[in-house]
């Protein structure tokens, strides 16, 4: 084993946080944090499901509205997805109730677990989850206004995950199926935070991998995956049962560079991981224009207000998260290859250089969340003393209108997001051209139409928060 692969945490300059913190470690390994984690927040949850389907139909009254799309969602998108990567997975409460009943337990691990069907082969993939991303894209509109809707949207989920964990073996759902995970899961790749091994040499030596079969101590991974080959983010659920199960000491969480498995080689990348990122990257453009944008006819079409109109609306989203943008990407690897001379195929560079739009599709979620957080956001103070519409006032704030924050200064914030978003993205761009050509005789030309396609995007991007 080389001492490149034996040392690789340290040499490039990671920080192991739960050696650095004792106390974090023994708060993520304890036995309870997860599960108790998972039941205080499946308290909001529900109660916003019951907002949904029995207070005021007013969208932006309403908690399950107003708690979900825009308070959780902001969370979500600026801090936790860029902070701390997939750790929304570590304790979210959607497939809590199912992985319970497969446990045959909560706290204490009974050995008892119930062995489910092993998930198909051929649908090992991200294409379930980008069908269904793009599913509640369409509707998006729809869910954003209507409690009902939003409702019964998170209340499919919840049962598509408990029926699914009571046919298919452990986390089957949220590694094959969740549309919210699956695009957590790209984004955590940016993260400056890993859940890696120490040594992989030792994950070798040891015969008994209890990280994947389970011992007293915990469960054998729910995600399906072997931590002495995890080489980045997007498998791995967080959900720190590798922690406590291994004997060895051997698994860790590092502070690491932002961004550090991007551009890597992985067996996993294929067309359904660059989809994912195109879908992304065509939400993030298409949303700001929606809600954002002067066109009050466009709105109005993407929340049904028109048959014909959200017909309309829908194709042009479908066709530009499907053929516009792939199309024009496939178009970029087709020159970038003609451009270098390079002998790799079309299709493994638009599947390596798809990495590019990760940074980019990053910052521009977290811009337009910061937009509509700022926009939106006084509506959380009223819904919170008044959740259901009733005439309430809890906290005596019922009666705080509508207030947008910060909208003088709020485009050039999103603006110097979308621009950092796509530095980062540059920075990549360079990183899988040097690995293609490492004496860098044609990285320029090599990288020269994908920078193109970005800019193309985030010229896109800024014209739509500053026109």
């Amino acid at each position: 084993m080389s001492p490149e692969v034996r040392t690789r945490p340290a040499e490039a300059g990671r920080v192991d946080l739960l050696a650095r913190f004792p106390r974090l470690r023994r708060l993520i390994t304890a036995r309870w944090f997860q599960p108790v984690s998972m039941l205080i927040l499946l308290a909001p949850f529900v109660f916003a499901i019951a907002a949904g389907f029995l207070g005021t139909s007013a969208g932006n009254r309403n908690f399950g509205i107003v708690f979900v799309w825009i308070v959780w969602w902001a969370v979500l998108m600026i801090l936790l997805v860029p902070g701390l990567g997939r750790v929304w997975c570590t304790v979210c409460p959607i497939p809590a109730p199912g992985e319970w009943l497969q446990r045959r337990g909560i706290l204490v691990p009974t050995g008892r677990l119930r062995k489910g069907r092993r998930w198909p082969r051929r649908l090992r993939n991200m294409w379930i989850q980008n069908a269904g991303f793009l599913l509640l894209a369409v509707f998006s509109m729809v869910i954003l206004t209507r409690p009902y809707v939003s409702a019964t949207v998170i209340v499919s989920l919840a049962m598509i995950a408990l029926l699914t964990s009571m046919v298919f073996e452990k986390r089957t759902f949220c590694r094959y199926l969740c549309p919210i995970g699956g695009f957590i899961g790209l984004y955590s790749m940016a993260a400056p935070i890993e859940l890696r091994v120490r040594d992989t040499q030792i994950c070798v030596d040891h015969r008994s991998k209890d990280c994947i079969t389970g011992n007293e101590n915990g469960y054998g991974c729910p995600w399906m995956v072997y931590p002495g080959k995890l080489d980045r983010n997007l498998d791995c659920g967080l959900c720190t049962e590798c922690l406590r199960t291994c004997t060895m000491d051997n698994v860790v969480i590092n502070l690491r560079r932002p961004g550090a498995d991007l551009g890597l080689p992985s067996k996993g990348k294929g067309l359904d991981e660059a989809f994912k990122a195109l879908i992304m990257l065509a939400c993030s453009m298409i949303y700001p224009a929606v809600l954002f944008g002067p066109w009050a006819r466009l709105k109005e079409w993407a929340a049904f207000g028109s048959g014909v109109g959200w017909i309309a609306y829908a194709s042009a989203l479908l066709l530009t998260a499907l053929v516009v943008l792939p199309g024009l990407f496939w178009l970029a690897a087709a020159s970038s290859k003609r451009k270098s001379g390079c002998r790799i195929s079309t299709r493994r560079l638009f599947n390596d250089y798809s990495h590019t739009l990760i940074p980019l599709g990053l910052a521009a979620w977290i811009a337009f969340s910061v937009g509509f957080v700022l926009t939106n956001g006084s509506y959380a103070l009223s819904s919170l003393s008044d959740p259901l519409g009733w005439g309430w006032d809890i906290f005596g704030t019922s009666d705080v209108g509508w207030t947008p924050y910060f909208s003088g200064i709020a485009p050039g914030i999103q603006v110097a997001i979308i621009l950092t978003g796509l530095v980062f993205s540059y920075r990549t761009g360079l990183r899988i051209a040097y690995r293609h050509d490492p004496a860098g005789f044609s990285t320029a030309r090599a990288v020269t139409p994908f920078v193109a396609f970005l800019s193309a995007c985030a010229l896109v991007l800024i014209w739509l928060y500053l026109g």
